[in-house]
This record gives structure tokens, sequence and C-alpha cells, in this order.
């Protein structure tokens, strides 16, 4: 073994010596939630089920077997601006989990330096110098209490939380998309209804023009029917309003100008939903990706508990240098002009005011901060899959009742219209039933709109379908982080 070769050799041993340590400070362990100990939902629909598949969401939106929301929902993935700022997000957390590991291993730098200096004594004697010194230096922190470690940790859990961010846009934005399709879907119904009560007015006017021209009515109908034919004008025009920024959100959501989207009108028939995995609805809500990434930010607060801690101790660094000195440039790798130094630095902080103190008291402070807000994402998932299984179940018997309701409303206009064409009934009826068959109708295509959107809704509470996964979710990133994190 070569004498140049001996520090290298010390500074390995003391490496392997040094390089397991010990990590101070707590490790994450999951705190109990409303979530661990519930068996089931409040409101999910009776029947068997099979909580096995709770772990994958699919692409909840498919199940809608709507052409259009698959189309919209590509779109919206591949262009909106929110979501490529929150995958070059995505990136930067990568980068600093690959800066932290970075911090952990040794550092190794190499120099090469020309100088000349001019020396005089007296000025008799001159001396001129010329150097060409060159070489490595290398240097290692030996994580004695896991700060790096625990700093690199914690960068990860940042990372799988910037990811779940990543996620809960996704989500947010595909549901967006899928609502507004069904808002201009339910606009353009009701922009139906109203122009098939603007052609039934024109109709009813030209009777009444009719019957006051023989002299069977007074003039004071035909105001009713002119008014009424004006009144529903109006309120196409209000629906064809709302309808074209319902279109000009739904482009800019796509990545697009603003334009009017002229969507087909029907919506597929909304499927039945599936009972709700029995068992254990805490692993279901673990696919909600805001309810994760504040669990992901509470480990990452616990680990860097244990950084604060580690600055409380002593640092151990090993420094090796080793290269040439030569004072002429065909020396420069001569054995003779070699050099080489080895050190090892312990440094503790004795007296810092109270800062060390200060930081472990504050980071522990955002534990606690953390476990609460993740606890609160808990109880807010709860609410919100409550909420939207109760009122799936209520708006659906709704349904029922305003579609009987409307049936009749319009059996009432037609009588009403028939008996006033025979002098039977006044034209105050026909507006009364006329009006009620209106609301009726209006009640009703707007409920099952709100079906629809209750729908998804429950779809975001529960992280997703929990029907089938398939074998790549496309909301989902390429998984390297989370492996990174498993490994």
């Amino acid at each position: 073994m070569s004498r140049a070769s001996r520090p290298l050799v010390i500074l390995g041993v003391l490496t392997l010596a040094w390089g397991s340590g010990c990590n101070v400070g707590p490790d994450y362990v999951r705190p109990p939630t409303a979530a661990t100990d519930a068996a089931r939902f409040a409101w999910q629909p009776d029947g068997p089920a099979d909580a096995n598949d709770v772990e994958g969401a699919s692409a909840w939106w498919r199940g809608f077997n709507d052409p259009v929301i698959d189309d919209l929902v590509t779109k919206v993935l591949a262009n909106n601006t929110d979501l490529l700022a929150a995958a070059a997000a995505v990136l930067r957390a990568e980068a600093l989990v690959r800066q932290a590991h970075g911090m952990r291993l040794p550092d190794l730098s190499y120099r090469a330096t020309v100088s000349r200096d001019k020396t005089s004594f007296g000025g008799t004697f001159t001396f001129l110098n010329t150097a060409y010194p060159h070489g490595f230096t290398v240097s290692y922190v030996a994580d004695l209490f896991g700060q790096l470690r625990r700093s690199e940790r914690a960068a990860r859990w940042d990372l799988l939380a910037t990811e779940d961010d990543r996620r809960v846009l996704v989500h947010a934005l595909v549901a967006q998309a899928v609502q507004l399709r069904i808002q201009i879907a339910t606009q353009q119904r009701l922009s139906m209804v109203a122009q098939a009560t603007i052609a039934n007015w024109e109709y009813a006017l030209e009777i009444t023009q009719n019957r006051y021209e023989g002299g069977l009515v007074s003039p004071l109908d035909v105001y009713f029917a002119r008014q009424n034919l004006s009144s529903a004008k109006v309120r196409y025009n209000i629906v064809e309003q709302q309808r074209h920024l319902l279109g000009h959100a739904l482009s800019v959501l796509c990545g697009e100008r603003p334009q009017t989207q002229d969507l087909p009108m029907s919506l597929a028939q909304l499927p039945q939903l599936a009972p709700v995995p029995l068992g254990l609805p805490a692993s279901l809500l673990d696919r909600r990706p805001d309810v994760h990434a504040a669990e992901m930010r509470l480990a990452a607060a616990t680990e860097r508990v244990g950084v604060s801690i580690a600055q409380m101790y002593p640092d151990l660094t090993f420094l090796l240098s080793g290269g040439y000195q030569p004072f002429d440039r065909g020396d420069i790798l001569n054995s003779q002009n070699q050099v080489y130094s080895a050190a090892m630095r312990l440094a503790a902080p004795l007296y810092r005011g109270g800062q060390l103190k200060a930081g472990v008291k504050a980071a522990r402070a955002a534990v606690e901060q953390a476990a609460q807000r993740y606890a609160g994402e808990v109880l807010t998932a709860f609410q919100e899959v409550e909420d939207a299984l109760m009122s799936q179940r209520l708006l659906q018997e709704r349904i029922a009742y305003l579609g009987e309701g409307f049936q009749l409303a319009r059996e009432a206009e037609a009588l009403a219209r028939s008996r006033y064409a025979t002098g039977l009934e006044p034209m105050l009826v026909v507006l009364e039933t006329e009006r009620n068959r209106r609301l009726a109708e209006n009640e009703l295509v707007l409920a099952q709109g709100r079906l629809w959107e209750t729908r998804v809704q429950l779809y975001l509470a529960l992280g997703g379908d929990w029907l089938e996964a398939p074998d790549q979710d496309p909301t989902e990133p390429d998984g390297e982080a989370r492996e990174k994190q498993d490994s």
C-alpha cells in the first residue's frame, strides 16, 4: 500500500464506522382519526359489496358512458395551464429530493492553479517563482444523528404531497369539466323548454286573436297572451346567455379561446350507483389525494423534528486532499511533488441563545398543526361522502315526484287550452296551468342535472370509483417517487 493511498483508506474505514449513525427524534406513526374505527358510511346504499378493490381509483368519469365527457377530459388533461404548472412543481420536488440525497454523499472537487510571485531582498536579490498546484479534495459529513437522513426523508414525503396536490388539481379540473358539460346540457334542455313555451304562446296568441276578432273574448285576453309570449322570450334569452357563459368557461378550462360550446344535448342514462364497499372506509378515503397529501405533510413535519434535534448534537466531518505542487510544467505529475493531507473535524454547538431549543419546539408545533389539519381533512372527507350519498338518494326520490307532477301539469295545461278554445275556461286558467307546467318541467330538468352533479361530487369525495381499477390511471404520475419512497 502506497503512502499516498493511506489517508483514503483511513477515510473509508471511518466512513464505514460512522456511516450507520443513529436517528434522533420521533418516527412517523399514523395518528388515530375519525376514520380509524368507522365501519361504514351512514347513507351508503344497501347491498353486498367487495372492499378488496379500495386501493385503486379508476378514471371515474368513464362510468358516465358519455363520449363527450371523455373528449373534454382528454383536452383538460393535455392543455390546462394550471396542470402544467402543477407538473413543474412535481419536477421541482423531485429535484429537491435528489439534492437532499446528494448532501449525504462525499463531496469530491478538483482544483488547478497557476501562480507566479516575485520576492526581493533589499533590491539585491530577486526571486521569481511559478507554481502549478493541482489536486483533489474529498469531504464527507458523517451523519451521526440522522440529520441528513431525516432531511432526505422529509423531502421525499414532500414530494409525495406535491404529487398528491397535482392529483387534487386533476380531479378538481376533471370534475369541473364534467359539471360544465352537465350544466350546458341542462341549459340546452331548458332552452328547448323555453322554445316550446314560445311556440305554445304564439299558437295561443293566434287562437286568442281569432276569438277576439270573433267577439268571443275581451281584448284583455289578447294582452295576456302577448305579455306571456314576451315573458317566454325573455326566459329563453336568459337561458341562452347562461349557456354561452358556461361554454366560455369550458373552453378556457380546456386551454382554448372562449367560445360557445355546441355539445350534444342529451346525456347518457346515469348508471346505477353500486354499493359502497363495506369494512374499510379509512382505506377508501386514503385514495383521496387531499387526505393523502395532508398525511404526507404530517410525516414530513415529523421527520423535521429529528432534523432540529440533530442540530443540537456534534457534526463530524472528514477532509482528505491530495495532488501535486510542482514548480515546473514538466513536473506536473512527478511523484516527488506529491502532497496530501487528511483531517477530521468535530464541531458542536455550545451556546446559541436558545435558538436550537426553540427550533425543536417550533418543529413539534408544526407536527401538531399538521396532525390537526390531517384529522380535519379526514372529517371533511367523511362529511362530503355522507352529503353526496344523502343528496343522491333524496334527489332520486325528488325526481320521481317531479316526474309525476310534471305529467299531471302537462295534462292539465292541455285540458285548459282545449276548454279555452271552446269557451269553457277563461284565459287566467290557461295562464295558471301553463305556469305550473313550465315550473314543473324546469324543476325536473334542474333536478336531473343536480343528480348528475351529485354523482360527480360523490366520486370526488371518495377519491375516484371503487368498481374496477384500470391498468394505469391517467390521473396518476409514473409512480417513480412512490417506488423510491417504498425502497
